[in-house]
């Protein structure tokens, strides 16, 4: 029988009238603001420059920065932060030294968090709290905009099943409709409603596009795969954040179809412009026009012109656009439309923030004293932290810990600072975090019986120590031998009811340049673990990172984990709070963790192959290994709690579906343990038979829940003919009839499921 595709339209909505008197308003103004720029001042917006001598973020900074502001050749700045006076200062410069007096941007790298740092983003996308993760981000909004900052390189959306990658400590994970949830949830929380509040900034989606998939799990690699799997994956959530009106638009360092991201007009015009109608700016990632010099695109002035005529709207310190346009427009290369375009979108972002209304909006001596590190910013990075938390393995409940039992705190990352906060915190105190140590008594009483030892270096090669370190010391080499550390924690844990071992990566061990082709615990502290659990001593691992790790052997050795990723300003604390069960841990996976580095990648929405194996066990002639069973460790959505929860009820409202209705599931959820507690009910969507090859399943739903001890709540999810919908070789966004099963469970690979069909045509078709 013929089979019937549905195209799923996008229906876009006309502007209403004030909005468009808006929009009418602001093209009026830059037209008259433009008619009298020279072309040299144009070009001077699409300039983005860094003093560099305030908060490095790349290896580049710009010179003569005084008297190109003065001369209308900067359009923005970025790396530095308050006191608000400073930014005054540079913004007279150009408001009352330049010919036509046109504002800065002041822009900043914020993350996870400007003063009071939250967890670093993996972790956050953890908690699975949309409401959460957007209220870090307005928070972090208000304390950078006392400082004077209105516009924020955040945030990172690209989607990894890269663990090598070590900037999946920035994103959200293995999955598009989780980070687009994200995505949107972040954006809302910088921009809020209202663009031009003094409380609110430009948010930044970066980095466009496919930067999580560099092979190798190299950083700034190739990157090389078929649309359907960029339009399925990767693309999602820049398209959720443009639909969230996301204000910029951040390229990526790598290529895309052969062409790098930067000058790729394909991605910047026909995509964002055309296909998504994004009228916000595009920004290039650092230095990154230059850089496409290096991809053998061309020389600096091929590359600047390509990059314009793809829709580059500003260059981020390079200043090749500042040295090359010129010439470029004399010799007839591009044409000065380009420009305009270019520098129009910078205007109407500088517009929009209200800078031209007030140029200093943002600059309030008297808000950093109202807004930053607050008490109650305070509570909810320590709140933020507690809820990323992810509970592995919890044998013989041994957590929460009691009060009464003496405690042997060991480990490199037990009581120290300066990795609590994790990587890209570019405007904070790393001293102010609050050490495990430190956490524990103020949360249990200085009179809890507890004894601490190092017991063994995050690393103890001085060459990888170097390599970490560029930005401060993170890793320190003990002076005492690796062989007295280790004696003396065994000695002081021997003698403990119960150990915790505070362990994992140093800060600067994931983040960007910052790839690891081997992402096991180092030798170091395997040897502590090793050790410890030679004692026979219950042991609780306490393990940090920014990336997710194998680790097989402590999954064995120890008795309880508790993944922490990197917590923020408030560590210490959140982490006692869990483990003395003050909060029930709540977190689950967002990214596979794989058994060993051969996995790699491996991920819960996988495609089948024609020769799929069901389970683990080893079946000749089928898709495995001979060495290793084709499951993650632990799985996508996986996450324990102190209590158990039940699904029973599994049922939809109908059997079969049309296209333009909607289907509902139910599930009933039930506390079946003693303490309260919070569960991620997640729904995942398989299409049965398809025209091309579809994953085994997909998110499409999730919902938070708190139950009291013995609480039953029944959850609904609505499905529309969208969550069944893909991207077809021709990029078109279609349902096809047929056979769904929908399941709904814990995690990714513990769900119940339930199936209904799709209608073969449209009503009256």
């Amino acid at each position: 029988m013929k089979k019937f595709v549905f195209l799923i339209t996008v229906v876009v909505l006309a502007y209403s009238c004030n909005q468009r008197t808006a929009d009418s308003e602001i093209d009026r103004f830059i037209n008259e603001l433009m008619s009298q720029m020279s072309i040299q001042e144009k070009i001077g917006q699409l300039n983005l420059i860094t003093p560099g001598a305030d908060i490095p973020t790349g290896a580049t900074v710009s010179t003569d920065v005084e008297e190109k502001i003065k001369n209308g050749q900067v359009g923005g700045i970025f790396g530095i932060s308050g006191p608000p006076e400073r930014i005054r200062q540079t913004q007279e410069m150009a408001v009352n030294d330049s010919r036509l007096g046109i504002p800065l941007l002041f822009g900043l790298d914020v993350i996870h968090g400007y003063k009071t740092v939250f967890p670093i983003p993996i972790g956050l996308s953890c908690s699975w709290d949309m409401e959460l993760i957007e209220e870090t981000a307005r928070i972090a909004a208000r304390e950078a905009t006392a400082d004077g900052i209105n516009w924020n390189y955040s945030p990172m959306i690209d989607v990894s099943r890269e663990p090598r990658w070590g900037r999946v400590a920035e994103g959200g994970g293995e999955d598009p409709y989780l980070n687009s949830e994200i995505a949107r949830a972040m954006v809302r929380g910088y921009q809020q409603d209202d663009l031009a509040s003094s409380y609110t900034m430009m948010s930044t989606a970066k980095h466009f596009a496919l930067y999580g998939a560099p092979e190798g799990g190299r950083d700034y690699n190739t990157v090389d795969m078929s649309r359907t799997r960029m339009f399925n994956i990767y693309m999602p959530p820049f398209k959720a954040a443009i639909e969230e009106g996301v204000g910029c638009i951040m390229t990526a360092f790598n290529d895309v179809e052969g062409v790098p991201a930067t000058g790729n007009r394909w991605l910047l015009t026909n995509i964002l412009r055309e296909k998504w109608d994004f009228d916000g700016f595009v920004i290039s990632d650092y230095t990154s026009v230059n850089e496409m010099v290096d991809h053998g695109i061309g020389d600096l002035q091929a590359v600047s012109a390509l990059a314009l005529k793809a829709g580059l709207d500003m260059d981020m310190v390079g200043e090749a656009f500042l040295t090359t346009l010129e010439k470029s427009l004399e010799e007839g290369i591009i044409i000065e439309a380009y420009i305009d375009n270019a520098c129009r979108n910078v205007l109407r972002a500088k517009y929009r923030l209200g800078l031209f209304d007030d140029p200093y909006r943002y600059i309030d001596e008297t808000l950093p004293g109202k807004e930053i590190l607050t008490a109650e910013n305070l509570h909810a990075a320590r709140d933020a932290a507690a809820r990323s938390f992810v509970l592995l393995k919890n044998k013989g409940n041994i957590l929460p810990l009691d009060k009464n039992q003496s405690i042997a705190l060991i480990g490199p990352l037990a009581y120290e600072k300066s990795n609590m906060m994790g990587t890209w915190v570019v405007s904070a105190d790393r001293q102010m975090s609050v050490p495990v140590l430190e956490g524990m008594k103020n949360v249990a009483g200085e009179e809890i019986n507890i004894r601490y030892a190092k017991g063994a270096n995050i690393h103890d090669d001085p060459d990888f120590a170097e390599k970490v370190n560029v930005f401060g010391p993170r890793i320190v080499i003990d002076e005492r031998s690796p062989e007295v550390m280790l004696r003396e924690a065994v000695g002081i844990a021997s003698n403990a009811d119960v150990i915790v071992a505070v362990i994992g990566e140093a800060s600067e061990m994931s983040g960007e340049s910052s790839s690891r082709s081997d992402i096991s615990l180092p030798e170091s502290q395997k040897k502590l673990v090793r050790a410890l659990a030679g004692t026979g001593k219950p042991l609780v691992l306490v393990m940090m990172s920014g990336r997710p790790l194998t680790m097989e052997e402590e999954y064995e050795l120890a008795d309880a984990i508790l993944f922490v990723w990197h917590p923020g300003i408030e560590a210490g604390n959140a982490i006692a709070d869990v483990l003395y069960g003050y909060y029930n841990p709540s977190g689950k996976l967002t990214m596979s963790f794989p058994r060993n580095a051969g996995q790699i990648p491996v991920y819960y929405n996988h495609r089948s192959t024609g020769r799929p194996q069901e389970g683990d066990e080893f079946v000749k002639f089928r898709s495995n290994y001979l060495d290793v069973p084709n499951s993650p460790l632990f799985p996508f959505g996986y996450g324990l709690s102190y209590t158990t929860f039940d699904y029973t009820n599994l049922k939809l409202n109908k059997d079969v579906m049309k296209p333009d209705e909607e289907i509902t599931l139910f599930v009933t959820v039930t506390n079946t343990g003693d303490l309260d507690g919070e569960e991620v009910v997640q729904l995942y969507i398989h299409d049965v038979i398809r025209t091309i090859t579809q994953p085994v399943k997909k998110l499409k739903g999730f919902e938070k829940v708190f139950l009291k001890a013995g609480e039953s709540k029944e959850i609904s999810f609505t499905i529309t003919v969208n969550d069944l919908a893909f991207y077809d070789n021709d990029v078109n966004f279609k349902a096809e009839p047929g056979e769904f099963i929908v399941f709904a469970g814990t995690s990714s690979d513990d769900v119940a499921s339930v199936s209904f069909t799709l209608q073969e045509k449209w009503p009256d078709q």
